[in-house]
């Protein structure tokens, strides 16, 4: 075993015990008994550092698959920013992205610095010679001098912020790319000692969430289930303030603000933060994937799916809309 990958493992049992810390005191008075809860710490990590390793969560086995790579990570990021309207120059999701913006603010999330132009982005990383050659996860240039950048993610589809009037979106690639560039890491490299340990490090809070209340738990729920921890982080900070025994005026409950419904469907005790930001996620990734938008599923979460069904869109209700914005402010100040 190398130096590298040995340090890795006496770092484990440190990192075990940043990701699952020692439950936060609350008052647990709610009426309902869950009708299951995930509680086994050991199969938790266990997961994050199958996926860590590119390996299947839930099988104990670090073999490579593409589910774990980098390139799913850079998709799953990009795909939060479906809808958010094209801005020259812009690069707050809140406001609108411009094509570089978009990429340097999925990226960013990864740890690669991209440059702010698609120009000057188009110098970094290393050459793909061909589209046939192209991974999902590369970055497609257009133009010669280059003045656009997309995401490739496969099958001659991207994801990209247009122009002037559109909306981040999927779309074909649309001509032969003039550059292809490859910025991440392929996890299967010689540099897979220092790769394991960086990500590792990620997973204990130390990225962009600091000091930031239960970051540990919003990293490794947002590993599990595909989500911008950061995400995750301004739901709480939104509905309760990041205090886990709040209870609202509704019935809402905990870190998260959850239902005692929608805690017994899915089998968490929203008193218990680690329950409630594991259940929090489950439900905020089933949404994105059912409307296919950061903004609607926020909407859902706060005045559920069949309010956002209803209207084809976030609801007019004053709250939600507010609700909607809040949040993603929140997301935008911790990123």
């Amino acid at each position: 075993m190398t130096d590298g990958l040995s340090a890795v493992l006496s770092r484990i049992s440190q990192i075990q015990t940043l990701i699952n810390p020692a439950p936060v005191q609350a008052t647990t008075t709610a009426t309902e008994t869950p009708a299951s809860t995930s509680t086994s710490g050991s199969t938790d990590f266990d997961d994050l550092l199958d996926q860590v390793n590119g390996g299947t969560p839930g099988t104990g086995s670090s073999t490579s698959k593409s589910g774990g790579s980098l390139a799913d990570r850079a998709i799953s990021i990009a795909k939060q920013y479906l809808g958010v309207t094209y801005k020259w120059g812009g690069n707050d999701p809140e406001t609108g992205l411009d094509c570089s913006g978009f990429t340097k603010l999925v990226y960013g999330q990864l740890g690669v610095d991209l440059p702010r132009t698609s120009s000057a982005q188009a110098t970094t990383g290393t050459k793909v010679s061909s589209m046939a050659a192209a991974k999902p996860g590369d970055l497609v240039f257009f133009g010669s001098p280059v003045h656009h950048v997309g995401i490739y993610l496969g099958d001659g589809k991207m994801i990209d912020a247009p122009k002037a009037g559109d909306v981040v979106q999927i779309r074909k690639v649309y001509e032969t790319p003039s550059q292809i560039r490859r910025v991440l890491n392929d996890p299967s490299s010689s540099a897979g000692d220092s790769a394991v340990a960086d990500t590792l490090a990620k997973l204990t809070g130390s990225s962009s969430l600091g000091s930031t209340p239960y970051a540990n738990l919003f990293e490794a729920a947002g590993k599990k289930y595909g989500l911008d921890p950061a995400l995750l982080s301004a739901v709480a900070k939104t509905e309760s303030n990041y205090n886990a025994s709040a209870r609202s005026p509704a019935g809402a409950l905990g870190l998260m603000q959850i239902m005692p419904g929608t805690a017994r469907e899915l089998g968490v005790d929203p008193m218990v933060a680690r329950q409630a930001v594991d259940g929090a996620a489950r439900l905020l990734s089933d949404h994105l994937r059912t409307f296919g938008r950061v903004d609607l599923a926020l909407a859902a979460y706060n005045a559920g799916p069949g309010a956002v069904r209803k209207y084809d869109g976030v609801p007019p209700y004053t709250e939600t809309e507010n609700y909607v914005r809040r949040v993603q402010k929140a997301w935008g100040q911790l990123r």
